[in-house]
């Protein structure tokens, strides 16, 4: 999964370094994420997983690092298969 969002957030968004070379829990708005950017992650997230991200997740702090993308995707997904 965090191989994907490394490639979403290479083709999606304008970074000022490279994803591959950000930590896990590296913060991606230092690393130059913008708001209006995080729209177009928002929807390469919900193409790439086939998951529809809730208004209440559209936030800072879902977007924040790969590693709370990742787990909020995750979450995402474990809803959908138990409802």
């Amino acid at each position: 999964m965090k191989k994907i969002l490394r490639r979403i957030l290479s083709e999606s968004v304008h970074l000022h370094v490279s994803p591959d070379t950000l930590s896990d829990e590296a913060d991606l708005y230092a690393a130059g994420l913008e708001s209006i950017a995080t729209v177009h992650l928002m929807l390469a997230i919900e193409e790439n997983f086939d998951v529809a991200i809730p208004d209440e997740m559209l936030n800072r702090k879902s977007f924040s690092s790969i590693n709370s993308m990742a787990d909020a995707i995750s979450r995402l997904q474990k809803q959908k298969v138990t409802s």
